[in-house]
């Protein structure tokens, strides 16, 4: 798994995830360089060919056996490559795979209130194209960057016992290619981010238009979305030539550098043959010239092939500041300050809710709830009624965990955020105004609440919120099979579905928004009787414009210009509203 530390930088960020699995990290990494040092040998012997057919004129029959052994230097520097680049092809992916699922688990676990702001297409951008945009850090970046740090230093003190200048030739001009690749680099990194931006808003763009594509057609308003979408797309090949623009102008500059290295080495060499420089103190035989000469592009190459593969670099750091912008921290980093542990809870024990000075605001700033102080013991069960657009609704997703909240709110005296929300989702059931009901059947919506639930606590369940009411009348009965959003089901109904849900589960707390709406008088008498009935010991909440719902809870209270009055029970104990 991903090493979870506390901070740590975006570039470390990605060596940790490198270092995941060590083993295939150290083939990859190795059997490059083992093939870098081949190359030695591979000159060297070369060298004595030619050194010994053109000075010494040895027969070709006498140089077979160093031909063949050329051929299999060749030969395994090919393997060696070859099996080198799959494993870091695979450790790419093994990185990738538990990458995802671990931002996914995060994303999971995260409370709704965090990421009900964002784009839900953004952040499947992020989870597949930014994670995907790390693949040319691990299989290219990373044994490039070890190879120009390791081989062109080698090559240079190999190549000195042959001849000491070429080798201060070596020394001093290699370093000049990665200065002018970190040059061209922060340029490269800056046009990478932005088009990794570009993307992200690009992918969110269009799944959000996708899932409103018959609202779109509804009002006539496809044609414009579709323009906007090519605009947007253009804007994308745009920012993705300006990157490849850089990238080819710096991959130019640091061929020019290094052709300028390859061409001082041939003229000294050629100068050195012709005696116009005499710099050494004894004659450079043709084999030791052409070992030099064979060793000036090896000495230039990891270099080059670094500044070839730079641009991963660059795009990955890219990938991961945008991950850690839409994702608030980066994927397995664990947050600043770690939440205290919530009680842990027995199954079905009734929560003690309290709420001190809570306030709550539209996503635009308006103010909604002010100075909400409100303590319901364990197993009371309360309603909160007031007009529409009062924040009954808020109030009650604000408790779940499901918005950004002012105050204080706490579960058996522990901070709702303190609460783990794998905790508060075991503990805190909450049914909405708009439940959702997927295309299946009946029984399999149900079975949403608790997935290893059998037949007969479905049958239960269903029996208990009236659904069988409903239900036994239709051909297949429970098994019978409705669209998405319950088409073929009305709104009462589809309410009943969404309650039997519900008592698959073993909760502390119900949060109940509206559970009876569109029901007869006599329907909503039989529902409440269920309800009741499943709520004894736990303690419920529920927000209700109905005075018979009302009247069968414990107290009632209502909500007037953002604040909490009591209207049935007037459990008040200094200004604040309790139902004990």
């Amino acid at each position: 798994m991903i090493d979870k530390p506390k901070n740590v930088a975006p570039g470390r960020w990605l060596n940790r995830l490198a270092a995941a699995d060590r083993r295939l990290l150290a083939v990859s990494l190795g059997l490059p360089l083992l093939s870098g040092a081949l190359v030695l040998a591979q000159a060297f012997v070369l060298a004595g060919v030619l050194g010994a057919a053109i000075v010494e004129h040895v027969e070709l029959q006498a140089l077979w056996g160093s031909i063949g052994l050329i051929g299999l230097l060749i030969a395994l520097r090919v393997g060696l490559a070859v099996f080198g680049e799959v494993a870091a092809v695979r450790l790419s992916e093994a990185i990738k795979l538990d990458l995802r699922r671990t931002m996914f688990a995060d994303l999971m676990a995260a409370r709704t209130a965090e990421t009900s702001s964002r784009s839900s297409g953004a952040l499947a951008s992020t989870v597949i194209e930014q994670v995907e945009a790390l693949d040319g850090y691990f299989v290219r970046y990373l044994p490039a960057m070890l190879q120009a740090a390791i081989l062109p230093l080698a090559f240079a003190i190999a190549v000195f016992p042959i001849d000491w200048v070429v080798g201060l030739l070596f020394l001093f001009t290699a370093p000049l290619i990665p200065v002018f690749m970190a040059l061209a680099g922060w340029g490269a990194e800056a046009a990478s981010r932005r088009q990794a931006s570009a993307l992200n808003r690009l992918g969110g763009h269009f799944a959000d238009r996708l899932r409103g594509l018959t609202t779109l057609q509804l009002f006539g308003e496809a044609e414009r979305e579709t323009e906007r979408v090519r605009v947007a797309s253009e804007e994308l090949r745009v920012r993705t030539m300006r990157v490849m623009r850089i990238a080819f102008l710096s991959s130019a500059v640091l061929e020019f550098f290094a052709a300028l290295g390859v061409a001082g080495v041939a003229l000294y060499v050629g100068l050195t043959f012709l005696d116009l420089v005499t710099l050494r103190g004894t004659e450079l035989t043709l084999a030791a010239g052409m070992f030099c000469l064979l060793m000036a592009p090896e000495v230039y190459n990891p270099l080059r092939l670094l500044a070839a593969h730079y641009h991963d670099r660059a795009a990955a750091l890219a990938a991961v500041a945008e991950m850690d912008s839409r994702l608030e921290r980066l994927p397995g980093v664990a947050p600043a300050v770690a939440p205290a542990p919530a009680r842990p809870a027995e199954a079905c024990a009734a929560a003690r809710l309290e709420l001190r000075d809570v306030s709550a605001a539209t996503p635009d700033g308006h103010p909604v709830l002010s100075g909400i102080d409100l303590a319901v013991a364990p197993g009371r069960h309360i309603a909160i009624l007031g007009e529409s657009g009062r924040g009954k609704s808020t109030l009650l997703e604000a408790i779940a965990g499901l918005r950004p909240f002012g105050g204080a709110i706490a579960l058996d005296g522990v901070p709702l955020a303190a609460v783990p929300e794998s905790g508060l989702r075991s503990y805190v059931a909450v049914l909405g105004q708009r439940p959702h009901i997927f295309a299946g059947s009946i029984a399999d919506n149900i079975r949403l609440g608790r997935r290893e639930a059998d037949d007969a606590a479905v049958r239960q369940a269903a029996h208990l919120a009236r659904v069988a009411d409903f239900a036994d009348r239709l051909p297949a009965g429970l098994a019978t099979r409705i669209g998405e959003d319950g088409l073929g089901l009305s709104g009462g109904e589809l309410q009943r579905v969404a309650l039997a849900r519900l008592y698959l589960r073993d909760p502390g707390l119900l949060l109940l928004d509206e559970p009876t709406a569109h029901l007869d008088s006599r329907t909503e008498a039989a529902v409440l009787d269920g309800l009741i009935a499943f709520a004894r010991g736990r303690t419920m909440v529920v927000v209700t414009h109905s005075l018979a719902v009302a009247a069968r809870m414990d107290g009632a209270f209502c909500i007037l210009g953002g604040r909490l009055s009591v209207l049935d029970e007037p459990g008040l104990a200094n200004g604040k509203a309790g139902i004990a």
